[in-house]
Parts: structure tokens; sequence; C-alpha cells
């Protein structure tokens, strides 16, 4: 009814409890560029206190055009009064990840940056991106600033608030770079502690969302065999094939004792909002579980 508020999206998702598997943000590559600052709806052509929507736009497209992810990033908290101007650029296909790093003195040397890390080095340390995007969704803005400040209260050098990422009735949402790991509702559980398994080579299966660089269905497949098998590394179940037959989906996992096929069908869910600023239902697809052949042991 007009006039009447609703809740945000995030409180509506939870409500329905909308299953967060399958719903990784799709992305082999990413550019990371430090827009330090207030962002509008897109922080790269709406934050002209910043940076100027012309040179924000070159940016953007040159590295899309690369076939990569673009998002801005800066550092929670108080603003510096001395701007700078870091970059993250990573690869996140399986057995090649990568991830370098560096600075330029100003933005417009963003559009010189070789996009596969040669002008930068290697990162020794992951890069952990929570959106906190308040302009693009209010959801990200409450919920994704109170993790970033969580996380980066032990982990304050390799954290940082993002731009836009999907699945804003996830928020708040974060990606773990190199290996894209993207995970939703951070705020409702410990963050730091999904970064603190992150670094011992593990994942949270409840609030993984998937890996970027791996389809959805293979995303939803891992995670059914890791509800099934309590198997949490994050180097586990590689994808070795996927086929479509009839209505169904079959994913086939490497296991520690061989193959796991995981049959899957594809649904559409009840229309729904999926931003707070959306104002026509829409359905989202999701993944329901057929069989897993062979059934996984439980891990002790």
């Amino acid at each position: 009814m007009t006039g009447l508020k609703r809740p945000p999206c995030s409180d509506q998702s939870l409500a329905r409890n909308d299953p967060m598997y399958g719903t990784g943000s799709a992305g082999h590559a990413w550019a990371m560029f430090e827009i330090p600052g207030a962002w509008g709806h897109s922080a790269f052509l709406n934050s002209e206190t910043i940076i100027d929507a012309k040179l924000g736009r070159a940016i953007a497209r040159r590295a899309e055009a690369a076939g990569m992810r673009v998002t801005a990033i800066r550092r929670p908290g108080r603003r510096s009064l001395q701007p700078r101007w870091r970059w993250f650029l990573a690869r996140s296909d399986e057995g090649a990840e990568a991830l370098h790093c560096g600075e330029v003195s100003n933005p417009e040397e963003y559009l010189d940056i070789a996009l596969d890390g040669s002008d930068g080095r290697p990162s020794t340390a992951p890069l952990v991106a929570v959106c906190a995007h308040g302009k693009h969704d209010q959801c990200c803005a409450v919920r994704g600033r109170a993790a970033t400040a969580a996380i980066a209260a032990e982990y304050p050098e390799i954290t940082w608030e993002c731009s836009h990422l999907g699945g804003d009735r996830f928020a708040a949402t974060m990606l773990i770079l190199p290996e894209g790991l993207c995970y939703g509702r951070v705020d409702s559980t410990d963050g730091a502690g999904l970064v603190r398994m992150y670094l011992d080579g593990r994942l949270d299966n409840r609030f993984l969302r998937g890996r970027t660089s791996l389809p959805h269905a293979v995303q939803a497949a891992q995670y059914f065999v890791r509800a099934a098998s309590g198997e949490d590394r994050i180097d586990a179940l590689s994808p070795l094939d996927v086929q479509r037959a009839e209505h169904q989906i079959r994913v086939l996992l490497a296991g520690d004792s061989g193959p796991v096929e995981v049959v899957l069908v594809e649904e559409m869910s009840e229309p729904l909002l999926s931003m707070c600023h959306a104002s026509v239902p829409g359905r989202v697809r999701t993944f329901a579980l057929v069989d897993i052949n062979p059934q996984p042991e439980r891990k002790q």
C-alpha cells in the first residue's frame, strides 16, 4: 500500500529464509580501485567531488573490456585528509589464483596500470571487501558498515569497504580475494571469524554464497556436499563436469575417495523484491537437491 514504509530487503530476506547458496556474484577477475570519500549511486559515475564521471567511466570501461569486475574500495572509519589511490587486481580461477597490488599518485593513473598486475607486486595477504555502498542500498549502509568495522578491528590492514557486489538482500555481503569467496549475512555472525577460517584454508558453508569463478549450479552442488559431509576446506570439491539433462543438472565434483555426482533441479522463487529500491517483484533462480551419489560420510 502506498504511504507505508516496507522493511529493508535484507530483513525481508531473513524472514523468508532465502537460501544464499548458489548466489555468489560472477567474476573470474576483479579490479579494485581506491576511491576515498562518499560515493553516489555509482561509485565511479556519481562521486564527482572525488573523481569526475568521465574519468570514472573510462576507468571502469577499460577494466570491464578486459573481462574484469570493477569495484571501488575505501578504508573504513574516518577519512584521511590526504587521499591515497591504491589498487588490487585479482584472478580467482581455481589453481590460478593471484592478487597484485600497487598505488598511484592520482586517479588518472588508474588508466595506465597493466591489467595483468605486472605494474604492482604480488600481495602476500588477502583482500577482504565488505559492501558498504549506502547510496546503492540502505542495507549495505547499515549492515555493511557495522560488519566492516567489526572485521577491521581484528584485521585492519586487509579490510576495506567496497561498492556494490550484488545480492543486497543478503547484506552484509563480503568478498575475499583472490579466491573470490562470496559471503552473505556476515553481520549476523563473527565476521572476523570467517577471515580467521579463510587464513586457515577453511570456509563457513552456512554463510558462503559461492565462489565467484564457478557457475551457480556448481556453487550450489558444493554447498549440498559440504552440508552433508562437513567438508570445509576451500580447495576441496573442485568441479569436474557439468551436464544438463532433461530438467536436471548433474554436477561432478572431485572427492577424496573419487568423483561425487550431485543432481540438482533449477527452480524459480515466488516474486520478491531483491533490493530496497526495487519497485517490481521478480522471481530469482534457486537450486534444489535431488541426489548425491555416493552419499558422503560425515567428517568427525
